[in-house]
């Protein structure tokens, strides 16, 4: 029996970015100086991080603040068999990102849009309810695919609707007893979130402490995507070179919230084996240095392990 929900499709919506956009997202997510071909729209090998598209669904094509609650309100389309959830009581469960072509620096002149459907819908009690769905980043002209994002989204407090409770997701453990093959610590500050959001992901939840506290969070806390995208460019500077095409595949497990303020530890394991294109699976784990606590469990990427490389000059 498929899940409620399962391939109902939604409606396509045009997204839109340009460069000051890319250096934002790279900036905000730990980008350093030995990186300019992500802060510098003159170097020579100007790029975008590769998993800017995951704030599109946010972003869409708005170039100022938005309304977080109503947009989030106006865009959660009924999906047939589920119920009515709050959007002001939603947070990350688990992404994963999938890099097929890399993404022009702007979309001036292009058309794009993010096509996406409903995976499942599953009843977890009185904790909540989980919304799997896949968002695809697409030309809208050519059809051709850029990235696919897949992720769960847990609407806290929210279940005993009479749902199913879903599949038992499988589990992506570092290997037992080998110590970490690299180790990458990235500093938060008490602003970085309102930093990070400006990407587009104005949720008040990482602003102001009201509404973490009505979570039971205490307070303001940092987006679980800052976490994922911030672990993804350890992973990418300490083993991929800093070159986008270097990885192909991304993913991790929202495990515990992080506050601002944070320092972040990610510990990378190399799986040993390569595919035919060279990509090996790196595994991760990223946790707070104060308390040693998991905040992305179930890290997994596939990369080509070339360790880091000297920028090349950029333009004056």
């Amino acid at each position: 029996m498929s899940a409620p929900g399962a391939g109902h499709e939604f409606k396509p919506y045009p997204v839109a970015w340009n460069k000051r956009d890319c250096l934002l997202f790279a900036n905000s997510i730990g980008g350093t100086v030995d990186e300019l071909q992500f802060l510098y729209e003159l170097h020579p090998s100007f790029s975008v991080f590769p998993t800017y598209p995951i704030l599109l669904p946010f972003k869409h094509e708005e170039q100022d603040v938005i309304d977080f609650y109503a947009a989030q309100s106006s865009s959660s389309m009924a999906i047939p068999g589920a119920p009515k959830l709050d959007p002001k009581r939603v947070v990350d469960g688990e992404r994963a990102m999938t890099f097929y072509e890399p993404l022009p620096t702007t979309s001036a002149g292009r058309k794009f849009e993010i096509r996406g459907k409903c995976i499942g819908i599953y009843d977890k009690g009185k904790p909540g309810t989980v919304v799997e769905s896949q968002n695809d980043l697409v030309d809208a002209e050519s059809g051709e695919v850029y990235a696919r994002m897949t992720g769960s989204g847990f609407y806290v407090a929210q279940g005993g609707w009479g749902g199913p409770k879903g599949p038992k997701a499988p589990n992506y453990n570092p290997p037992e007893g080998k110590e970490p093959d690299a180790v990458y610590e990235q500093a938060t500050s008490a602003e970085m979130a309102h930093l990070y959001r400006l990407n587009g992901d104005y949720n008040p939840l990482h602003a102001t402490p009201e509404p973490g506290k009505q979570m039971g969070f205490g307070g303001a806390i940092m987006h679980g995507l800052y976490s994922w995208n911030t672990s993804c460019h350890s992973l990418l500077k300490t083993m991929g070179g800093s070159d986008p095409k270097n990885i192909k595949e991304f993913a991790a497990r929202f495990a515990s919230p992080v506050l601002p303020g944070d320092t972040l530890v990610v510990q990378m394991w190399k799986m040993g084996e390569k595919d035919g294109e060279g990509f090996e699976e790196v595994r991760f784990v990223t946790t707070v240095k104060k308390t040693g606590k998991v905040c992305l469990s179930n890290g997994r990427a596939k990369v080509k392990v070339v360790g880091q490389k000297e920028n090349r000059t950029s333009k004056l």
